[in-house]
């Protein structure tokens, strides 16, 4: 997908739903901006979480988005946690060139009580677990997964442990959620969320080593950094960042980015718009019903009917089990 180059300004702002790309060739940095409103909503409001479900589930899908939206080819990039915490599955799933989709598994009890005890971090809700990142190319090309242990670690620094780890790029992550009033929509509060990942890429890759990955059992990874003057002032610059200015539609992804590199010449490019679509169908179940057996068929059926609901979208599908039968007859 090739990147537009415009100034800061030039055409409009990108708005929600949108990744802003941007590069500042003067530290060597390159990465990805986003603002997430309606779409994000829409998700969420649909699904009718507990709010710190859907706080962890809308910092999963801004992950997604963030990392999806780089894939230069159609396919998939998916985000999925399985732990032992109350919320026990998040799974955001990005297909190329924009759509996007996701849910949550929890136990309603376990996240009751979290609720009432005040542990509703990333870290409590998730416990210990795996992050998997998953990018596939279709039916005929191999997946590829990296695969980052969390144990009490937030999305934020599960990502960074996988760029250091895997693709050892020196790379900052930041995630922000909040449920905000609108005005002019008779004080209805909705979701919002925010992102912002930086990474270090420079011509030279002596520059850009890791000299320190993680040694294993007892490393607490704070040696697995890069020593370069470019980076630690990315890195600097990156750590004032308030949650608020990545919320704030009136900040917007450009002007986030031209407050925090303008001294260095900042690039932004053509932002790519991301959708709430969901790739299931009606054709698309009947094709996978129609190759069941009649006694799958029977099993499948209540009172007479075959529902299947999409986790996803919560699209509820009905089906006549005699307009399969009857093909065999």
């Amino acid at each position: 997908m090739a990147e537009t180059q415009r100034n800061l300004g030039e055409f409009g702002f990108a708005g929600d739903d949108h990744v802003v790309p941007f590069a500042v060739e003067a530290l060597d940095i390159r990465g990805r901006s986003v603002q997430l409103g309606r779409l994000i909503d829409a998700i969420l409001s649909r699904h009718n979480y507990p709010e710190p479900v859907a706080r962890l589930l809308a910092e999963a899908m801004t992950l997604t988005v963030l990392l999806g939206t780089s894939l230069k080819f159609q396919g998939k990039f998916i985000v999925q946690t399985r732990s032992d915490g109350p919320v026990s599955l998040l799974v955001a799933d990005f297909s190329t060139p924009h759509s996007l989709r996701a849910y949550a598994s929890y136990d309603a009890e376990l996240v009751d009580e979290a609720i009432k005890a005040g542990r509703t971090s990333t870290e409590d809700l998730l416990g210990k677990g795996v992050l998997a990142l998953t990018v596939d190319q279709g039916a005929h090309m191999q997946r590829y997964q990296g695969i980052v242990p969390l144990d009490q670690t937030s999305l934020e620094e599960a990502a960074k442990i996988y760029f250091r780890q895997s693709e050892q790029i020196p790379t900052d992550v930041r995630l922000a959620v909040a449920r905000q009033l609108v005005r002019g929509e008779g004080g209805e509060a909705r979701w919002r969320a925010g992102g912002l990942i930086t990474q270090f890429l420079p011509a030279s890759q002596d520059r850009a080593r890791l000299p320190d990955l993680h040694g294993g059992d007892g490393d607490d990874g704070q040696n697995g950094h890069v020593e370069d003057d470019s980076w630690s002032e990315a890195q600097a610059l990156v750590a004032t960042v308030e949650p608020s200015e990545l919320l704030d539609p009136t900040v917007g992804s450009e002007r986030l980015l031209y407050r925090l590199f303008h001294e260095h010449g900042v690039r932004v490019f053509e932002g790519t718009p991301v959708r709430d679509e969901c790739s299931c169908s009606r054709e698309r179940l009947h094709g996978i019903l129609a190759g069941f057996t009649a006694e799958e068929m029977k099993e499948s059926a209540e009172e007479g009917v075959i529902k299947i609901s999409c986790e996803f979208c919560s699209e509820t599908y009905h089906f006549d089990p005699a307009e399969f039968l009857n093909k065999d007859q």
